[in-house]
């Protein structure tokens, strides 16, 4: 059983709700749990809430970072935090280097984690998850990389901080590509990086590393970044900015959502000219292209259900196929490193 994202218009009256659907005001509308009856979609739908977290019961085998539980207890803590938080008030934000300590051992503790490959879904924008998902993707690339543990703590600081800016906005940058923004507003929204790191810049309780992290964040290696256009770029910078540009397409910050192969494609497009290919790499080695659970069409025109992964080859997963190329209803599994003469076309869902 997996959590997916599905658009409000799509909703038959059979799902169950795998996350409570909140109003503006972040009160309880639907909560986690709840069948979705005919009359709730409507409601929904007058409400102009265009998708919700549903429960898929299918017989996937889904590999995640960090379990539900876990990550949505992360999330709570960091945003608890946060919300306390104000400019040059910086108390409350030293427990953050605790958290990041904890994610780290919570990784460390999930057998093969160097090995695995991960199913990371696209999902809809949360400031505060958004960290948590940074996070968990930059330690597992710089574990990866070899790098010490005290490093790989800074980088943990760095990634759960680096947004702090954005908390000093008033811009809607969600789902938007900033470039397409009124120039005022672009122009504001690539301040956030600068904003961060002054808040920080006379903290001694977090390192000159993760500050340099919030400040680079949105650099790229052939200086076409911001805010500084920088080009030599620590190494932890780097590893950020190949997690974060991954998880914010993913979820729409600054950008609108992609699918989680569309990112991929980028970040291979783009492979040693903004960012560093090694980096690219060695988060292209644990990130499934097709995520469990995800709709696909192969080269012969059957649809399927991604089921599992195969370990090292990304792209290459176990589907079970449920409509042949005529659109008739089959249910065969198929692996496609044993069949070797299809490949996944297109995602359909």
């Amino acid at each position: 059983m997996i959590k997916r994202i599905c658009k409000t218009e799509n909703l038959t009256g059979k799902e169950r709700l795998a996350a409570s659907v909140l109003t503006n005001d972040y009160n309880i509308l639907l909560s986690k749990g709840t069948w979705l009856q005919r009359d709730y979609i409507e409601k929904l739908k007058e409400l102009n809430i265009k998708e919700v977290y549903i429960w898929d019961e299918r017989d996937v085998e889904s590999v995640v970072i960090l379990k539900e539980d876990l990550e949505e207890s992360f999330t709570s803590k960091v945003k608890d935090i946060l919300e306390k938080h104000t400019y040059c008030n910086n108390q409350e934000l030293v427990e953050l280097s605790h958290t990041a300590d904890t994610i780290i051992t919570n990784i460390l503790e999930e057998e093969e984690v160097i090995s695995k490959i991960f199913d990371i879904r696209e999902r809809s924008f949360d400031i505060y998850e958004h960290s948590i998902s940074i996070c968990s993707l930059a330690t597992i690339v710089a574990l990866r990389m070899g790098l010490s543990r005290e490093l790989v703590h800074d980088i943990g600081v760095g990634c759960l901080l680096h947004d702090l800016g954005l908390r000093y906005l008033t811009i809607d940058y969600t789902n938007h590509n900033i470039e397409e923004l009124p120039e005022l507003e672009c122009s504001e929204y690539k301040k956030h990086p600068v904003y961060g790191y002054s808040a920080l810049q006379g903290e001694n309780w977090i390192s000159n590393v993760s500050k340099n992290m919030i400040l680079y964040h949105h650099e790229r290696i052939d200086g076409s970044g911001y805010p500084l256009k920088a080009t030599d770029i620590p190494l932890e910078c780097r590893i950020i900015q190949v997690c974060d540009t991954f998880d914010e397409m993913i979820c729409g910050i600054g950008c609108e959502r992609v699918k989680v192969y569309e990112a991929v494609e980028y970040l291979k497009h783009f492979k040693d000219v903004k960012f560093d290919g090694r980096i690219v790499d060695v988060f292209l080695e644990f990130t499934a292209v097709y995520p469990a659970g995800t709709y696909v069409r192969t080269n012969e025109g059957e649809i399927g259900i991604v089921l599992r992964q195969n370990k090292q080859f990304p792209g290459r997963p176990v589907i079970r196929v449920i409509k042949d190329k005529d659109g008739n209803s089959i249910d065969i599994i198929k692996d496609m490193l044993v069949v070797n003469n299809i490949y996944i076309k297109e995602v359909v869902g």
